[in-house]
């Protein structure tokens, strides 16, 4: 069960890095945040190779790394507009749905199957999904998935959600043709470099955010960092589809940290929607 402890370490790290990402976007622009996150984990992770050794790379790391690094650097901007657009408590939950998307891309990528109650996992993350805003059902029965669908932030959130199941196949892919830890440094090392160019237009303005608030982007970069490895590592160790659901539980940490931090309303329905939704997951790839 050592994968299980390390999935659960993603989980817990993504919940506080959602939280500093969306402190950050108060005072700073989406996109420099977005860099950022890979940026500032390199240097808590380049060190860690003097002390491992440098795999051998197989024939298709290269193309998992072009591929995985340019589909991540696209929604990391995603994900940060809809971080900023909207509550963490509706936009974090979205994310649940990368393992009913898995259901698709995991058999067609890897070959993988996490078993057979999908139907009653998907009935429940659709389920949870509605009760994020059931406060609406007076408008309609179809007003909860219709007022959700209308935020900006759940509806980029679910685009991230569809890429990142591709994704996280890509990545066992990459680290199967190297290593984990040699694939999160490569894959940051590439996004960075990748969006460089975000963080270089209005670079005045830009490179001022940076400079007064780098302590927060080295914290943020060192969540984002921490939650990588422990997501590599865990993938390395079993099912794509195991870990994912394991890291989608820090929903239930975005609804509580949404109210307890920035004091969003609705936290009731939302809690229990994003728990709804937890077990659907937990449905499609645990049983």
């Amino acid at each position: 069960m050592l994968w299980f402890i390390f999935a659960f370490l993603t989980a817990l790290f993504e919940a506080t890095k959602d939280v500093l990402s969306k402190k950050s976007l108060k005072d700073i622009d989406e996109y420099v945040v977005a860099w950022s996150l890979p940026f500032f984990a390199l240097p808590f992770l380049l060190p860690i190779l003097l002390f491992t050794e440098i795999p051998s790379l197989g024939e298709r790391f290269w193309l998992a790394l072009v591929t995985g690094g340019t589909l991540y650097a696209f929604t990391l901007v995603l994900y940060m507009k809809a971080l900023k657009s909207s509550d963490l408590s509706i936009t974090v939950p979205m994310l649940t749905f990368t393992p009913l998307f898995l259901l698709i891309t995991s058999p067609l990528m890897v070959g993988e199957f996490p078993g057979i109650f999908g139907l009653i996992g998907i009935f429940l993350i659709v389920a949870g999904s509605y009760l994020l805003n059931i406060n609406k059902k007076s408008q309609g029965y179809l007003a909860p998935f219709k007022a959700l669908l209308k935020e900006k932030g759940p509806r980029l959130m679910l685009v991230v959600a569809f890429i990142w199941s591709i994704t996280a196949n890509i990545d066992k892919i990459g680290l199967q043709n190297s290593s984990p830890l040699f694939w999160v440094i490569a894959v940051d090392t590439y996004v960075a470099l990748l969006m460089l160019p975000l963080c270089t237009f209005r670079r005045n303005r830009k490179t001022a955010q940076i400079r007064a608030n780098w302590r927060a982007l080295l914290t943020l970069g060192l969540f984002g960092g921490l939650t990588a490895v422990c997501q590599m590592t865990a993938i390395s160790l079993t099912l794509v589809a195991y870990v994912i659901s394991i890291k989608r539980t820090s929903a239930i940490g975005g609804v509580l940290f949404g109210y307890l931090i920035f004091k969003e309303k609705g936290i009731r329905a939302r809690l229990v929607g994003a728990i709804v939704m937890v077990f659907g997951v937990l449905f499609i790839t645990l049983f």
